[in-house]
Order: C-alpha cells, then sequence, then structure tokens
C-alpha cells in the first residue's frame, strides 16, 4: 500500500527533530511527536523539547499535553494523537511522526484499541491496597485464574502491570488478552514511511550523548528539576522516571553533587540508546540513514525527498 505518514525516529540525539522540520518545510507537513516525556508540561531542558527557533513556524503536535503529575500510557497517547494525525491527513498536509519512544510510534501506526477502564473508580486503590495487605503473589495468582493468557505475559513482580490487566477485567468482564488479541487482528490505521537516524560509529553517538548532556545543564536542568520537586511532584511519579529527571532528583534528596547526577544522565542514556536502536532495527521495512561524526542535515534531506518521491507519499 502506498504510504500516507512520515516516521523519523532513531535513538536519542540523532537530529530527528532537525530533519523532520526541514521535511515538513519542504513537504508542507506537521510534526507529531512521539516522544513519552515530552508530553509533560514544564519539562523542557531535560527532555530536549524544541525550541521555537527549532521547530521555525512547523506546527508540533502531542507537546506539553499533560502535567508531570499525571501518570500517562500509551493508551491515552494513541487516544490523543491519532485524531491529530487524521486532521493533518483531512488537511492534505503531511503527517511527520518524530520520536525515540518506538513504542508510541508502534501503537499509534496500528491505531490500537486499549481496553476501557475508568481510573477514577476506586477500583485500582483497591487492588493496591490487596497487594499491600496479600501481598503481590496472591494478587498475580488472582489474575493467574482470572486471565491465564495475560499472566504468562507478565513478571509475578511486575504490580503495575498485574492490578492493570485485573482492572480491565473486573471492570469489563472481559480478560486482557482477548481485548488484545482482538486488537492486533485489526489492519494498521496507517501505512508508514520510515526514515530511521543513527550514527555510523557508537562512540560518535555517545559524544554527543554526552554533550548534550553538558548543555543541558548549562541551560539550568538543576533548577528545573528543583523547580518540579519545590511544587511537590513527587520524584516516584511516571513523568519523574524520565532520564535527567530521575538521576537529578535522586541527587539532590540525597544532597550529593549535581555533577554526580549529570555523569549517571550519560552513562543511562547511552544505556537507553541502545535499547531503541535495537527496538527500531527489528522494523524490517525501515530506510536507515547513518550519520558521520558530524550529521549533514543536507544528505539526510536528500535522502528522505528521494524516498518520499519514490514511494509515492508525496
Amino acid at each position: 500500500m502506498k504510504p500516507n505518514i512520515l516516521v523519523i525516529c532513531g535513538p536519542t540525539a540523532s537530529a530527528k527533530t532537525s530533519l523532520a522540520v526541514e521535511l515538513a518545510l519542504r513537504f508542507g507537513g506537521e510534526v507529531v511527536s512521539a516522544d513519552s516525556m515530552q508530553i509533560y508540561r514544564r519539562m523542557d531542558i531535560g527532555t530536549a523539547k524544541p525550541t521555537p527557533q527549532e521547530t521555525r513556524g512547523v506546527p508540533h503536535h502531542m507537546i506539553d499535553v499533560a502535567d508531570p503529575g499525571e501518570n500517562y500510557s500509551v493508551a491515552r497517547y494513541v487516544q490523543e494523537a491519532v485524531p491529530i494525525v487524521d486532521g493533518i491527513l483531512a488537511r492534505g498536509r503531511l503527517p511527520i511522526v518524530a520520536g525515540g519512544t518506538g513504542l508510541y510510534i508502534d501503537h499509534l501506526i496500528a491505531g490500537r484499541r486499549f481496553a476501557p477502564f475508568t481510573p477514577d473508580s476506586g477500583l485500582r486503590e483497591e487492588l493496591q491496597a490487596q497487594a499491600k495487605t496479600d501481598g503481590l503473589p496472591a494478587l498475580y495468582a488472582r489474575l493467574e485464574r482470572a486471565d491465564p493468557q495475560a499472566a504468562a505475559r507478565v513478571h509475578p513482580n511486575d504490580e503495575k502491570r498485574i492490578i492493570r490487566a485485573l482492572e480491565v477485567f473486573l471492570s469489563t468482564g472481559k480478560p486482557l488478552s482477548q481485548f488484545d488479541a482482538e486488537s492486533r487482528a485489526l489492519p494498521n490505521r496507517y501505512t508508514p514511511l520510515t526514515v530511521a537516524l543513527n550514527f555510523r560509529e557508537r562512540p560518535w553517538l555517545w559524544e554527543r550523548i554526552d554533550r548534550r548532556v553538558d548543555e543541558m545543564m548549562a541551560r539550568g536542568l538543576e533548577g528545573e528539576v528543583r523547580a518540579l520537586l519545590a511544587d511537590g511532584i513527587p520524584p516516584d511519579c511516571t513523568a519523574m522516571q524520565a532520564i535527567g529527571y530521575k538521576e537529578m532528583a535522586a541527587a539532590i534528596l540525597e544532597g550529593r553533587p549535581v555533577r554526580s547526577g549529570a555523569e549517571e544522565v550519560k552513562l543511562r542514556s547511552r544505556q537507553y540508546a541502545k535499547r531503541q536502536i535495537t527496538w527500531f532495527r527489528r522494523n524490517r521495512e525501515a530506510h536507515w540513514f547513518e550519520w558521520k561524526k558530524i550529521p549533514n542535515i543536507s544528505a539526510a534531506l536528500s535522502f528522505s525527498t528521494e524516498l518520499i518521491r519514490d514511494s509515492g507519499l508525496q
């Protein structure tokens, strides 16, 4: 099938935003962020959120759509991003999904439907209380009885996913595994043309990551994290588990030098980049463009332009 959306993916610090903006300017596109942490307001420096100077007037969607205290999910991302992509298509413009959160990208392409549940029903709190009083093994055994297939895919110590699966079953009367099977049986909502970015030599990516973290520190990452903590954002909430925030918050709360936190951010970022590359390598239809030591945006723009025109996307 002829593609109808463009995806720009790759590890952290691989110049995805720069290429996406150039392509949007050339082909009349709008960018839909696929970054699981840029969704949060007031978390700008540590998430490398694009500035107005970097976006150059190109509309960017799915940025600053949640408060840091909210527990955002891939289900909510798909629910909110699908109407945006459909709207861009309806306006005759090119949706450019750009980011490094592979789970978000894959589920958006699929347009996957998720099991419905009401987070404010009090059921989650009941299950969390049961986990504390009876122990997680008892809760896992309950899931094994209710939904054996879901239990087989969940680690017995993964409280969050155990509770989520039980929540779905108890609130809908239908196993989570059945919802998942029905969703996977549906055809993908979108047909993507995927450009994946990376560096030809791994040390070049590591240097770029380290330099980015140093720049974040110079721009005030410490102050950004301190402000979030001062406003009562729990250090164990989803947003504060983001690389950059978790390490800096730990250094601040433990009274350690923030420089030690910055060095840990560099390490965790490199580890995350490896996982991202592994994730995106699974996509055999992705077209890889590898940077030399210094990214050449013009070369990547030419490479991507040829793919777009040959595929019939534009």
